[in-house]
């Protein structure tokens, strides 16, 4: 029988757990846990039991309980896409979009090869002028010319993207073009779809039964606190990738029906309290063309590249946080309901509505007006399905970071399949090592059963997680120094 351990001496709460841990039954489960994560900061810790047996033996092939672990529960990692948040799980998903990306543009992943040879463009569409705001001009022969206030502005001048006259500037704007950016996406694909049938000098109804728009897009912010969209659009033929576009689909059709179509989408919002909004795109957008075979300066590889980089980036590249502001108890209406039905002023944030205040944020003055014109808003009852309150972190917009056509390539969800079908292939390898007998994974059935606890490591587990952090860090260094093989 283990003796209890006198840990009164140890300052440190993360070295007294981590001593506690390390005098658990099966220290080397504990570190094995943590290590799987790959550095993972908020890892979610469930309860419960999984057991796997074959439907034609009845035996029991796989089964694992939570209770067995040396803490009791089993680590999982967050699988969130934000840098800010989990730089570990971000990276995995910007490889995911990667290679759903670059399987669009030159096949693989159970897309056809042929589609490098379809008519391909880089489209990046942007939002109209709010107003002027600092920036870095040049002229046409990229020489540097001074920004509206007179000064040349650094890369990391902070003051880059706010405007000259704060006061003038059209802040009620900027939130709504945020808030409906998506739908205003949405719009574009209807009007490409119908300016290249006019282009063409067809019916709609024609063009659909030949021809096949495929696209994937992922928003950006710019310094300015607006999205912009970077879109990857393909001419597939009637049946999608797997059979070419007709001969008359080529890119300068794709780049007319583009302009047209930025022309023409536009989404008209009306409100008693700021009158009536026209929400369309900027004037400045580019439609560059993907060259194939790794010629050229847009290249596959290069797409795919830019477009997992911006996937991962959230609103904090406007110099935002990267967290709701809405009071949870509450939902933002500062109030609720008490035992004998009537309104109760919210005791967690006081009846402000708000998790922090937003005079208190570490945010600069541009960014906070942004927010609290967006918390502002929501309090409207005609804004009310916007749900600015919840958004008002994002600056208003509430759309997805990135999204595809159904017929673009394959899915996130697929390559997660793929991992782990690996993981499968790796446990029958392993149990052919220790000499038990393969199973058929058609015959299996697996039933289980998961409890969310919490998010996030004991302290103990949290220097562990350290550690792996720092080992995984150093050999990218190495790495990228050339002493370890890439």
């Amino acid at each position: 029988m283990r003796r209890p351990l006198n840990l009164r001496h140890v300052v440190s709460p993360g070295l007294r757990d981590l001593i506690e841990l390390a005098n658990t039954h099966d220290f080397n489960r504990v570190t094995e846990q943590v290590r799987d994560l790959r550095g993972c900061t908020s890892p979610v810790n469930l309860h419960g039991w999984t057991i796997t047996t074959d439907s034609a033996t009845k035996e029991v092939v796989r089964s694992y309980r939570s209770e067995d672990e040396p803490s009791g529960r089993l680590l999982t990692t967050c699988g969130n896409r934000r840098a800010s948040r989990c730089p570990a799980c971000s990276r995995v998903y910007a490889a995911d979009t990667y290679h759903l990306i670059k399987a669009g543009l030159s096949g693989g992943k159970n897309v056809a090869e042929t589609v490098r040879d379809h008519p391909r463009a880089f489209v990046t569409l942007t939002a109209p002028s709010f107003g002027p705001v600092h920036n870095r001009k040049t002229d046409s022969t990229g020489k540097p010319r001074p920004c509206g206030c007179g000064s040349h502005h650094t890369e990391d001048d902070p003051a880059l993207g706010t405007p000259l006259d704060p006061a003038t500037y059209d802040y009620t704007g900027a939130v709504l073009w945020n808030a409906h950016a998506g739908q205003l996406w949405g719009r574009f694909t209807t009007y490409l779809r119908r300016a290249l049938a006019e282009h063409l000098g067809m019916t709609q109804k024609a063009l659909n039964s030949a021809l096949r728009v495929s696209f994937a897009k992922v928003a950006e912010y710019q310094k300015r606190g607006l999205v912009h969209f970077h879109a990857v659009i393909r001419f597939d033929g009637p049946d999608g990738h797997t059979t070419p576009p007709p001969h008359w689909a080529t890119f300068d059709a794709l780049q007319v029906a583009v302009s047209l179509a930025v022309e023409r989408a536009r989404l008209t919002v009306e409100s008693d309290a700021i009158g009536e909004r026209m929400i369309k795109w900027g004037d400045r957008f580019k439609v560059d063309q993907i060259s194939a075979l790794g010629e050229g300066e847009l290249t596959d590889a290069k797409v795919a590249g830019y477009v997992a980089k911006y996937a991962t980036k959230n609103a904090e590249g406007a110099g935002t946080v990267d967290r709701t502001l809405m009071c949870r108890s509450c939902q933002g209406r500062g109030y609720v309901r008490g035992p004998d039905g009537f309104h109760d002023r919210c005791g967690d944030c006081e009846g402000t509505g708000q998790a922090e205040p937003i005079r208190a944020l570490p945010v600069q003055r541009h960014v906070r007006q942004m927010i609290r014109t967006a918390w502002d808003l929501g309090n409207l009852p005609e804004f009310a399905d916007l749900k600015l309150w919840k958004w008002a972190h994002m600056l208003g917009f509430r759309g997805h970071f990135s999204s595809k056509s159904r017929a673009y390539s394959t899915t996130l969800g697929a390559l997660r399949d793929v991992r782990r079908a690996w993981r499968l292939v790796q446990a029958e390898a392993a149990r052919a090592r220790a000499g038990l007998p393969t199973t058929d994974e058609t015959t299996l059935v697996t039933a289980s059963s998961w409890t969310y606890l919490s998010s996030g490591y004991r302290p103990g587990e949290e220097l562990l997680a350290a550690q792996v952090r720092h080992d995984i860090a150093q050999t990218q260094r190495l790495k990228q120094e050339g002493l370890l093989p890439a």
